[in-house]
């Protein structure tokens, strides 16, 4: 029924190659038997079924557990199963990443390990708090992510976060907030990336603001007069880089204020913003970052592939329903819907958007509205549709469409979506644990469609390696022409960046100062990365 052979890619990797000669539904067991030796195997794996079923009747890859490199294989599989597993779901990483970023991985694993929570370093630098920070003797520095905003800004601010420690060779501990430790395995092997309940300003991260005398801009603001460069920090500095950030806080982005901020052992950070492209824009750390992604536009795909792993039962939940209603698919198309109007939905002018957008861009086929049609000549083509609102009016809609008129290609379409919360719950933990799973299901479609200014889509599209097309946003309640556009790069976009020339110390569109960082195609005044060869 099946054999397998050992192969060699042009790409250097060893294959497995299994050759499967029946249907799954007639050899059920040892189709099953091949799908665990393809799970089980961290090389790759290529199963070929035969079947009279044209949904069947393709090659099944089991992936590179560890992504090219990417994930460390110190983590016992059990206590994490998406870890290894999400790659038998999403697409392939879309670019290779770069040795540098692997070793740098590594490292910074070594770093975490060696200077974690309740570490001799760990407990030594703890010590300081309180006082400048020129006094630091400790080899170990922090940045601590206050868990802050809705869970896709905080997929997003994690990442950000982690680039900058990254970037300056610091340790990030999370704050585990109300729900983070119900929502994502650890990352780093062998040691926590949880800040632990007892650090000292715990209790007052809530109240932290750029009113705050610990923060950076505040700090700032009242030493006007005096020259950075000699300035001496706190031990722990706060940065305020929420959205309502001044012109103080923005500074951050400045090269010469990063030079002061590194005397500082602990910096606290607090943001909603997804401020990588701004980071880009430092010359101190160009040629590092060019290091570690030579594509520009990879840099949220692969670090949000390396942070980002559901807890086990979040994985549940996206496992279940990708096997029960897309697995079997010719093609996964994903629709996530964000609607800013106020008022009962849906409404007509978003549905006519999105039918617009995904007939015009031939994503899902026309239909024949004739009521004499029984039917037409039947495809072995099946699209299989997710949506995802907060609402469950265009899901039915859609799906009412598609079941009252026959498709003019005869291709079978389904609909599917998961949850209709009706209104974001950002501190409800169940709330958050199905909208973690349904950004995941998005991100294991073949095409995604996106809201504009929804960082919901930018995780799903990020996660999964996919440039979606963008619904822009309505005005006035009117459908926009043209109602959608594809995205120049899968990075998120960055909502609030600074526009200010750190050198002349004057305003400038920081949009134009480099050809890998542009404005948004959703949001003209917000950021993102593109590569600079598309």
């Amino acid at each position: 029924m099946w054999h397998s052979k050992n192969i060699l890619t042009t790409a250097g990797f060893a294959v497995h190659q299994v050759y499967y000669k029946c249907s799954p539904f007639t050899c059920p067991y040892f189709y099953l038997i091949c799908i665990l030796h393809c799970q089980l195997s961290s090389s790759y794996c290529l199963l070929s079924v035969d079947s009279k079923d044209g949904d069947l009747h393709r090659d099944i890859e089991a992936v590179d557990k560890l992504l090219s490199g990417l994930l460390s294989a110190k983590h016992e599989e059990g206590s994490c199963l998406s870890r290894y597993n999400s790659a038998s779901y999403q697409r392939k990483l879309a670019y290779q990443p770069s040795s540098y970023l692997i070793s740098k991985l590594r490292s910074y694993e070594d770093l975490h390990k060696r200077c974690g929570v309740y570490t001799e370093s760990y407990n030594k630098t703890l010590e300081q708090l309180g006082s400048n920070g020129s006094s630091s003797s400790s080899d170990c520095k922090y940045v601590v992510w206050i868990s802050f905003s809705g869970l896709g800004n905080r997929i997003l601010t994690l990442a950000s976060a982690f680039l900058y420690a990254l970037l300056t060779n610091r340790v990030l501990l999370v704050d585990p907030g109300t729900d983070m430790a119900d929502l994502f395995c650890e990352p780093f092997p062998e040691v926590s990336w949880f800040l632990p309940q007892d650090f000292p300003l715990k209790h007052k991260f809530s109240k932290f603001n750029h009113n705050s005398p610990n923060c950076y801009g505040k700090i700032m603001k009242n030493n006007r007069s005096t020259d950075p460069s000699g300035m001496i920090l706190p031990s722990l500095v706060y940065l305020h880089l929420v959205h309502d950030y001044d012109d103080d806080d923005k500074l951050f982005f400045c090269d010469q204020h990063q030079s002061l901020l590194h005397q500082s052992p602990w910096l606290v950070m607090k943001t909603d913003n997804y401020f990588v492209p701004s980071l880009f824009l430092i010359p101190s750390f160009e040629k590092e970052l060019h290091d570690l992604f030579p594509n520009k536009d990879t840099v949220f795909h692969f670090l949000g592939r390396y942070l980002i792993h559901p807890v086990n039962s979040v994985w549940g939940l996206i496992t279940r329903y990708y096997q029960a209603y897309l697995a079997r698919a010719s093609e996964r198309i994903g629709i996530q819907i964000r609607v800013f109007d106020t008022g009962t939905g849906p409404f007509q002018h978003i549905l006519d958007q999105v039918l617009d957008c995904t007939l015009k861009e031939n994503l899902l086929p026309q239909t024949e509205r004739r009521t004499n049609v029984v039917g037409l000549a039947s495809s072995r083509k099946s699209k299989a549709v997710l949506i995802t609102s907060l609402t469950a009016g265009y899901f039915e809609k859609l799906r009412d469409i598609y079941w009252e008129n026959p498709t003019v290609t005869g291709e079978r379409v389904s609909f599917y979506q998961p949850s209709h919360e009706e209104h974001q719950q950002t501190e409800k933990s169940i709330h958050n644990q199905k909208a973690l799973a349904e950004m995941y299901l998005l991100s294991t479609t073949n095409v995604v469609v996106t809201s504009s200014w929804s960082t919901f889509g930018y995780v799903a599209q990020g996660l999964g390696g996919l440039k979606p097309w963008i619904l822009y946003k309505p005005e006035n309640r009117t459908a926009p022409n043209p109602p959608c556009g594809r995205a120049m790069s899968m990075e998120p976009c960055f909502h609030a960046p600074p526009f200010y020339d750190c050198k002349a110390k004057k305003g400038v569109d920081t949009g134009k100062l480099v050809p890998h960082v542009r404005h948004c195609e959703d949001m003209a005044w917000g950021l993102k990365l593109v590569d600079q060869q598309d």
